[in-house]
């Protein structure tokens, strides 16, 4: 009787090991990462500029309107030079009209 008890109280010691093990493994690879990224945002920049401000509504739009735009060119007219023309015009008057659309 003893004997059982000594072996099954053996194996829950080591079943209880294998747990620790495996817990400090995960705690070491969390605090491992922890400090990783703490690193990473204190070389990263937060978000500045125009562009940064606006938020991911915004410049779905503006990107939509930009390739919509650059559709429509490309189907409707003929000649190619034209069509790199008004592509580069959309492209820089795209941002000014988005100041104006999005900015308060």
């Amino acid at each position: 009787m003893s004997k059982e008890r000594a072996r099954r109280r053996a194996e829950r010691e080591a079943e209880q090991l294998k747990q620790r093990e495996k817990r400090a493994r995960t705690e070491a690879r969390r605090a491992k990462r922890r400090r990783i990224t703490a690193r990473v945002r204190e070389l990263r920049p937060g978000r500045t500029g125009r562009i940064a401000r606006w938020n991911r509504g915004q410049r779905s739009v503006i990107g939509l309107v930009l390739a919509l735009g650059l559709v429509l060119i490309w189907t409707m007219t003929g000649s190619v030079a034209l069509s790199i023309a008004l592509s580069l015009l959309l492209i820089l008057v795209l941002p000014v009209l988005a100041v104006l659309a999005f900015d308060k």
